[in-house]
This record gives structure tokens, C-alpha cells and sequence, in this order.
């Protein structure tokens, strides 16, 4: 009883914890399943509650106050959800449902207060007001709608370089009168692409205004009172810390160390940050526990000097930590560690000083608390789940290691254990997030961490201070760092460089990273009971060798310890009795309990096995999740107006065709430039890519050289291992072939001619073939292997046909209608001499990819007679300048009654080949089945 008792207390003494989980499951759960799933899953808390109050792991109290943990959770989430809408009328807001793509667009004037630090990138200042009211231009137009508060996401447009100097001008606090046009933010429109509009409406934000120049914008005083207008004075001092820190840090150094040092990431060199994020050592450039610790280490040093009392520098202790925890950004990764720090510096200063456990899980549940949508938050997610893993399983892992003998021995085994940890907890949200994994990533972090943490954020944070009272030492400590700032980008960048050693994995599912986190605890579970068993089992052995030895002394008169047990010179008595004697009342029995401990430990082992190979079965599994799948997928990847087509053969052979890429016309100017552009490969086509578990390219094609063809696949060449390119074997005099061109040969990957008659087997079930050679190519140059340089690219496309599992897909880039009639005569040529040329066309084509995006100069009436496709795909952007699609090409594919599907309208457009030749498809924004 007295056990059992016992087990009670340790639960309840975790409550808070295990309140914590279940309020997260509730959130969790209400968030992302329908009313029925939610009270389903609920039911399925309550049965396992109930079983452990049953088997005695639980009190029933502790498990109706968790399952009032989750019904509570559950609720609040609902309630965010019912309360986050629009203030707008019906009939606007139905704009947010009807149009997934672009929604309609409404002139409007927006009155509210800034209430958040406007961002200056380039010629684009952004930032939120808190509407009051808003009023909207067109017939049967409401005059003014009240707004509540409601807030919306403003961007300007910034018309010359001498408005710069106003939007610096613009406050948060500040009252202001917007006129722009009124629309909702887009959401994704490929498959696992990045869905703007949901990230915003986790933010409570329902509409973009987007305006002209600074006169759109008229600024006045707000309220002094307001938290806002508060808020304004601490954005000044992280603005003149911001410039303090540009002054003394030159160049990319100044955004790192403003990034490092006090949480301004707006400058940080996007180049810079991707190789961290591919080490994964972002969460340097974090605010977080270690800038806390090192924020109150250094405050109480000095509070120390002063010799005031232990409470009231506790006191003031935690009255500054706020004061850090704004001047740092507040990011969910500083609250986290704010309140954990206010909540224990609390705790000691009343002597009831709780685990670091306990303090992890106040923080988190007053952070869901304040604003439910915070789960959402990956810094959230990722800062609370470290932490936590670091608390269950640092010491587990480090006592695998030898002791600490010398010193430095014992702080790298430290080291090297917090360092694995951290990366095992982070596994699955990084590979869920951002699918990547890099293989260096200990060795980064094990030099890295310490080296940043304990010399050159101090270092940095100190010339920063040193400066506001003597300049030259600020500038003579600044150079120092920026000594350590070069070691560590020289690092990075060496480390990043090693391709070879970046892995690529497809997005898991969640039902993968709930099992992961479920073996990983088991893991650590098991390991800390193993250590305690031993432990107890050592202390036993020894208490019972005294207390023996004691035992023997006592029979001394009668012959030794041995005689004793043998019975020689004393009454034979069991073994067992002797024993008994020989160890105190309540004492532990190991030897008795042998047979029973070898077994435990057995068991223990074959835990800890079964555990570790779950584990790696799940990282197998994850590494190559479609292993098994055997059919073959022809997606048409949305990237606006251009081309993008990846290719997953039955065997897993990877295709991509084009990449994308905006045409730019003239120079921009230099103040126009953003820090970090969107870029089509970097932003969208690779993230796709890697979302679908793309660890190479077999085959890249580029249909010609154009950049809506190519200009994402710079990108691509740099993250994703290419293993052959064809193209169309010319050159052109742009900036974005040339560079492509020369990364290909400077990756060492072979490039081959389109010509007529080239085809590649892919695998048993693929195979692709080059009909016709482009145009711009005689005989003899292509004999010759002469690469002509031709400006105009669209005549000069290559054209494939792909087939699998014998359904046949056709792709001309933008051929116009002379080279559609070039290829046909070499088609009708060669088949004159080849029956398999001759036959490609005694049935219909499955889909064709059409020409130059619908273009009327393309897909003749000749090319549709010869292909006769059952299915057609535009890929084009939307409300594009060129009037792509032509109505005449839309009206010739209806003619020839093929089946017409649109980038513009249906988003990313993905066609499934079964084994048994069954073709199905589907739309993003229509999800449409065949």
C-alpha cells in the first residue's frame, strides 16, 4: 500500500506536467480534427486515463482535472476559431472561401493604429494596423464598416527613393488613414506548398491592403496610453541598438551580430542564414534560455556589487526580465524562456524552487493561455519540445559516457550529450518543416555552440556596451569578434559546401513524428531506469557485503565467515536464514533477488533493442516513404506564368522538366532591391521537390533557355544532385542561362542534344524519346558538336514524349507553330524508315503539355490533328500580361473535345498512372477526381 501510495504522490506531484500534455492535446486536437473527431479523440483520453486510475498509475482526481485539461483546451480553441472572422459584410467575405487562388480586389480606405514596428525591405513597407473602420468603393458599397479592432496586414509600395525617409517616419502608436486596394491573401495552390493565407489567419489577420506610395499612407499621433505607443519607445531602443551595432560591425557581420545579440533578424544575409539552417544551427541566431541565462548571470553580477539583499535582487531580477524579453523581438523562443526564468527566480525567492520540468510546463500553458494559435508556432513547438528533451534525456545519455576526469573531458562528454539529445528531439520537426537532414550537423554544433555562446555573443554583446561609454574600447572589442564572426562563417560555409553529406526526406506524417516522439521517450525511459536499477543494485551489493561481513565478525569465536556458511564449526542453518540475519530489518536482499534482476535486466535490454530499432525503422521508413509504391505521377507544378513539371517513375526515377522563373525587364534600382527576394526555385519549386522525398534528379531537362523556363533551376542545381541534363543544345546571351550552363559543367554533369531519335530508358516502365532536333541545329553542327548561340529560344524547344506504363505524355515547351511543323516533317521522314516513329501517332496522345502556355502563335490545328490529345495543360500564370491562354487555342483543344485543365484556375495539376494503366487526376484549388 505503502507503494503504492507512493507512485500516487510522484504523479501528483507531476500534475502540473501531465495537465500541461493533455491541455496540449486539446488544443491540438480541436485545431486540426472536425467536433466529432475532437470528441472522439477525447473519448480515447478519457479510456486511458480511466485504465491508468485503474492500474493505479493515477489518482482520479489527477485524471478528471487532465481531462478537464483537454476539454477546457478543446474549448478555447473552438471559441478562437468561432471568434476568428472577418468584420466584414457576407458578401466580402465570402471572397475568402470562394477565391482560393486570388480573391477579388476592392478599392478602400482603412482607418486604425499601427500596432506593429513597420519594416522597410527595399522599396515594400509592411505592417499591421488595428482597424476602427474601413470603407470600400462600388455600387451597393456599406459607406464606413466598423472594424472592432480587426486587424490587417498593410503593404505600400514605396513610389520613389525619397519616401523612404517618410515610411522611416511611421510608428507603431501612430493613427493612420490607408487607401489602397483591399484582398485576400492567396493561399497555396500546389500540393504541400507554403499557405500564406493560413499562416496569416494563426495571426488573426483576414485581409491584405496594398497602396501606392507614401501619400497613400497619412500618419498622425495615437494615444499616449495605448500599449502600443509603449511598445513604440522600446522599438526606438532596438532601432539606435540596431545602428549602434551597424557602426561598429560593417557589412554582413552587423545583421549577424544584431541577429545574435539582440534578436533583429531583418538584415541577416539570407545566403548566410540557409547554410545555418542546413547545419542546423539556426537556433544560435534564436534568442533564447542561453542569451537569458547570460542576460541574468551578468545583471546579478553586477546587482551582486552593490551588496543588496538576496530578495530584492531576486525582485529585481524579475522585473527585468521582461525588459529583455521585448528589447529581444519577443519571439515564442524568449517568451518560453522568460517566463521559466521569471517563474524560477519567483520560486526561489520563496525558497519552493520546482523542477525545471514544472517550469517548463507553467510556461507553455500560459502561452496557449494568452493565444491558442501559438501551438501552431514551429519556434513554439521546436523551443518547448528541446527543452523539454534535454530536461528527460541529457543525463541519461551523458551517464552512458565516462566521468569527468580531467575537467575537460568530462565538459565535452557534457557537451556531446546535450548536443545529441537536442538534435534527436528536433528530428522530426525539422525533417517535417524544412526536409533536410545534414550529417555534420553534431560536428557543427558540438564546435559552434560553445564557441558563439561563451565567446563571441558575450564578446559582442559587451562591445556593444562598452561603446555607449568609451568608443574605442567598443571598436577594439568589435574587432576581436569580427575575428570570431569570420571563423565561423569560414566554418559554415566549408561545412555547407559538403553536399554529399546533406540528406533530402520527404515530408513525415504525423502519425510518423507522434511514433518517433513516443520511441524516443520510451529510449530515455528505459535508459534512466536502467541506470537506476544499477545503481540501486550497486548500493544493495554493498550494504549486504557489510552487513554480511558483520555477521561473520560476530561468529569470530566459533571460525571464520567461511566456516559460517559451511556449517563446520556451528549449526548448519539455510542459507537463506543466515542471510536474513546478516541484513538489517527493511534492508534490500540482492542475492535472494538474483535470479529475479537478471531477469529484469534482461528484460530491461531487450527494451532498450526493440526501442533503438524502432527507432531506426522509422528513419528508414521516413528516409524513402513511397519504396513500395509503384505507380508513376506527371505533376504540373504552379509556378505562375512559366513552366514546371516534376516526373516519378514506377521504379523511382526523379524527371524534372524546366523550373520556372519570372522574366525581369530593364534594371531595378538599387534601393528597390528586397534583402530576400521570392525567388521561384528557391522558394517553391525546391521546397516541393524535397517535400515529395526528391533525393536526386535523374534526368533535368531544359526545353530552351528562356527564364520562365529555367531561372528556378539555379536552385535546384544547388540543392538537389543532378545526374544528366538534355537541353536543347544552344546557348543564349542572358544572365540566367549562362549561369545555369556554367554551374551544370562546374558540377561535372552530363549534358546531352536533343536530337530525333534520342531515347532513354528510365526504367522497366518509362521510356523517353526526343522528337525532332530543334530547328536552330543543322546536321552538321550537331555532327560537329557546335553549340550556336540563338537569342530567340521559344522556336527552338525540345520536344519529349514520355511514356508510362504505355500512357504517353507530350512536352514542346514553347514551341511555336513552325517548329510544331519542323518536328511533324522529321516525324513523317523518319517514319518512312521506322515503324515505331511512323506508329506514334495511330492513337491518341494521353495529355499534352500546350505550347508557350496557349499562346495563338502555338498547337496548330495541324499539331492537334496529328496527337489527337484526350487531355490538355496550360500552365500559366494568372492574370498575366500576355492574355495567355488565346481564346483560339482554347478553342481549338474544345474542337478536337479535349479535356482542358489550367495552372491559373486549378492550381498544381498532378496525374497518377496505376500499374494497370488506370490514369487519374487532380486539381489543388478544385480537388477534382477522375
Amino acid at each position: 500500500m505503502d507503494a503504492k501510495r507512493k507512485e500516487w504522490n510522484a504523479m501528483e506531484r507531476r500534475l502540473l506536467v501531465w495537465f500541461t500534455v493533455c491541455w496540449v492535446l486539446g488544443s491540438a486536437a480541436a485545431s486540426s480534427l472536425s467536433g466529432p473527431g475532437t470528441v472522439l479523440a477525447g473519448a480515447g483520453l478519457l479510456a486511458a486515463l480511466a485504465a491508468a486510475a485503474l492500474l493505479r498509475r493515477s489518482t482520479w482526481p489527477a485524471a478528471a482535472a487532465c481531462l478537464a485539461a483537454y476539454g477546457l483546451a478543446a474549448g478555447q480553441r473552438m471559441w478562437a476559431d468561432a471568434r476568428n472572422v472577418t468584420s466584414l459584410p457576407v458578401q466580402y467575405s465570402a471572397a475568402i472561401q470562394s477565391s482560393p487562388a486570388a480573391a477579388a480586389v476592392y478599392a478602400a480606405e482603412l482607418a486604425g493604429v499601427i500596432v506593429s514596428a513597420p519594416e522597410i525591405d527595399g522599396d515594400r513597407v509592411q505592417f499591421r494596423v488595428a482597424g476602427r473602420s474601413i470603407s470600400l468603393t462600388g455600387r451597393d458599397a456599406p459607406s464606413s464598416i466598423e472594424l472592432g479592432g480587426e486587424r490587417m496586414l498593410v503593404q505600400v509600395k514605396l513610389a520613389a527613393e525619397t519616401e523612404l525617409r517618410i515610411a522611416a517616419g511611421w510608428r507603431r502608436g501612430q493613427q493612420v488613414n490607408v487607401t489602397g486596394e483591399l484582398s485576400v491573401p492567396g493561399s497555396s495552390t500546389n500540393f504541400g506548398g507554403f499557405d500564406y493565407r493560413r499562416y496569416l489567419l494563426g495571426q488573426r489577420i483576414h485581409w491584405l491592403l496594398g497602396a501606392d506610395g507614401a501619400a497613400a499612407v497619412r500618419a498622425s499621433a495615437g494615444s499616449r496610453l495605448s500599449l502600443a505607443s509603449q511598445l513604440q519607445h522600446m522599438d526606438a531602443v532596438r532601432a539606435a541598438l540596431g545602428r549602434r551595432m551597424d557602426a561598429l560591425y560593417p557589412g554582413v557581420q552587423g545583421g549577424y551580430m544584431k541577429g545574435l545579440v539582440l534578436g533583429i533578424s531583418e538584415d541577416l544575409d539570407p545566403t548566410m542564414f540557409r547554410q545555418f539552417s542546413q547545419l542546423g544551427l539556426t537556433h544560435i541566431l534564436a534568442i533564447s534560455g542561453l542569451h537569458v541565462a547570460v542576460f541574468l548571470y551578468v545583471l546579478g553580477g553586477l546587482l551582486r556589487l552593490t551588496r543588496m539583499t538576496r530578495e530584492r535582487m531576486l525582485l529585481i531580477l524579475i522585473a527585468a526580465v521582461p525588459f529583455y524579453v521585448l528589447l529581444a523581438g519577443a519571439s515564442p523562443s524568449v517568451v518560453r524562456s522568460g517566463i521559466m526564468a521569471m517563474l524560477g527566480l519567483a520560486a526561489a525567492r520563496m525558497h519552493k524552487l520546482k523542477d525545471g520540468l514544472h517550469l517548463l510546463a507553467a510556461a507553455a500553458l500560459l502561452m496557449l493561455l494568452w493565444d491558442p494559435y501559438m501551438l501552431g508556432n514551429v519556434g513554439f513547438q521546436l523551443s518547448f519540445l528541446v527543452t523539454a528533451g534535454l530536461i528527460l534525456g541529457a543525463m541519461p545519455v551523458r551517464r552512458l559516457f565516462p566521468g569527468g576526469n580531467p575537467w575537460w573531458k568530462g565538459a565535452l562528454f557534457d557537451l556531446l550529450s546535450v548536443t545529441m539529445v537536442a538534435q534527436a528531439v528536433s528530428l522530426p520537426l525539422t525533417l517535417y518543416y524544412f526536409n533536410g537532414l545534414h550529417l555534420l550537423s553534431v560536428a557543427a554544433n558540438l564546435v559552434l555552440v560553445p564557441f558563439i555562446s561563451f565567446i563571441v555573443m558575450p564578446l559582442g554583446g559587451a562591445s556593444l556596451l562598452l561603446d555607449g561609454m568609451w568608443h574605442p574600447a567598443g571598436v577594439l572589442l568589435a574587432e576581436i569578434t569580427a575575428i570570431g564572426n569570420e571563423l565561423t562563417f569560414g566554418f559554415v560555409f566549408k561545412l555547407s559546401e559538403m553536399k554529399s553529406f546533406r540528406l533530402i526526406w520527404a515530408t513525415p506524417a504525423l502519425w510518423w513524428v507522434a511514433g518517433y516522439y513516443a520511441a524516443l521517450a520510451a529510449l530515455f525511459f528505459l535508459l534512466k531506469r536502467r541506470q537506476e536499477n544499477r545503481t540501486a543494485a550497486e548500493q544493495g551489493n554493498v550494504l549486504a557485503d557489510s552487513n554480511i561481513a558483520a555477521a561473520a565478525a560476530e561468529s569470530g569465536s566459533k571460525g571464520s565467515f567461511a566456516s559460517a556458511l559451511s556449517g563446520t564449526d556451528a549449526p548448519t542453518q539455510p542459507l537463506s536464514g543466515l542471510l536474513r540475519s546478516a541484513v538489517p530489518a527493511g534492508a534490500s536482499t540482492p542475492f535472494i533477488t538474483l535470479p529475479l534482476a537478471a531477469s529484469s535486466r534482461r528484460f530491461g535490454a531487450l527494451a532498450l533493442v526493440v526501442a533503438i530499432a524502432a527507432l531506426a525503422a522509422l528513419l528508414i521508413g521516413a528516409y524513402a516513404p513511397d519504396y513500395g509504391d509503384r505507380s508513376a505521377y506527371v505533376d504540373f507544378l504552379d509556378v505562375g506564368q512559366g513552366d514546371s513539371v516534376y516526373i516519378r517513375t514506377p521504379e523511382g526515377r526523379h524527371i524534372l522538366i524546366d523550373g520556372g522563373g519570372a522574366v525581369s525587364f530593364g534594371s531595378k534600382e538599387s534601393w528597390r532591391q528586397r534583402a530576400d527576394p521570392f525567388e521561384v526555385g528557391q522558394k517553391l519549386v525546391v521546397p516541393l521537390l524535397q517535400q515529395r522525398g526528391v533525393h536526386h534528379i535523374d534526368l533535368l531537362v531544359l526545353s530552351h533557355l528562356d527564364s520562365d523556363h529555367i531561372k528556378g533551376l539555379q536552385a535546384v542545381v544547388d540543392a538537389i544532385p543532378v545526374r544528366a541534363i538534355l537541353w536543347n543544345g544552344t546557348v543564349k546571351a542572358s544572365k540566367d542561362a549562362v549561369s545555369l550552363l556554367r554551374a551544370a559543367v562546374d558540377a561535372r554533369i552530363p549534358l546531352y542534344q536533343a536530337a530525333e531519335g534520342l531515347t532513354w530508358t528510365m526504367d522497366s516502365y518509362t521510356s523517353l524519346r526526343s522528337i525532332g532536333t530543334p530547328p536552330g541545329i543543322s546536321q552538321a553542327e550537331a555532327a560537329a558538336h557546335i553549340v550556336p548561340d540563338i537569342e530567340e529560344q521559344n522556336g527552338q524547344s525540345v520536344a519529349l514524349l514520355i511514356t508510362l506504363y504505355n500512357r504517353q505524355f507530350l512536352f514542346t515547351g514553347d514551341a511555336d507553330a513552325a517548329e510544331e511543323h519542323a518536328i511533324l516533317e522529321q516525324l513523317q521522314a523518319a517514319g518512312e524508315q521506322s515503324e515505331e516513329a511512323a506508329a506514334a501517332n495511330q492513337y491518341p496522345i494521353d495529355v499534352m503539355k500546350v505550347s508557350h502556355h496557349g499562346s495563338k502563335s502555338s498547337t496548330s490545328d495541324e499539331w492537334l490533328a496529328y496527337w489527337k490529345p484526350d487531355a490538355a495543360v496550360i500552365s500559366v500564370g494568372r492574370s498575366n500580361t500576355y492574355g495567355h491562354p488565346h481564346q483560339t487555342v482554347v478553342s481549338r483543344l474544345q474542337e478536337r473535345g479535349a479535356a482542358i485543365y489550367r495552372t491559373d484556375s486549378g492550381g498544381e495539376i498532378q496525374f497518377r498512372i496505376r500499374p494497370s494503366g488506370i490514369l487519374e487526376h487532380r486539381e489543388r484549388l478544385l480537388e477534382h477526381h477522375d
